[in-house]
């Protein structure tokens, strides 16, 4: 079964945990299923509270959201970020020039303007052509 199928199960079919094979339950992912019914905004505060049971216990995940949640079909749209993440040439160039590790260089380039991280790049010596490779 795939994932979309237990959000189905969950929320439409409910059938029982003992009528699923053992192939069927091994796919069963908690993690997921948390992580898509956290997208729908009514089932919030459900998903933080069944979040606090061990994802190794994947029964007792499976019937406490086969009870509490409503039986009716729910559209769960996926939330992407938004945020554009930088290139691996530009985090590489900050971590070079900063001297520090590439981790601490992403992180510099998200909170850094874009006037200064290309002031710092022109000042390390990089070229126009460079620098607009980098930012793309």
């Amino acid at each position: 079964m795939t994932l979309f199928d237990w959000l189905s199960e969950l929320t439409g079919k409910k059938r029982d945990w003992d009528s699923f094979s053992d192939k069927e339950r091994e796919s069963f992912n908690p993690y997921m299923v948390n992580r898509f019914l956290s997208m729908h905004q009514p089932f919030i505060e459900l998903v933080n509270y069944v979040q606090t049971i061990p994802y190794t216990d994947k029964k007792k995940y499976y019937t406490v959201y086969k009870e509490l949640l409503p039986k009716q079909n729910v559209w769960l749209k996926y939330i992407k970020s938004k945020m554009k993440q930088p290139t691996v040439e530009l985090v590489s160039a900050i971590a070079e020039i900063m001297q520090c590790s590439r981790r601490e260089a992403a992180n510099a380039v998200v909170t850094l303007d874009n006037d200064i991280l290309e002031e710092t790049l022109y000042k390390a010596g990089y070229q126009d052509k460079e620098v607009a490779k980098m930012f793309k």
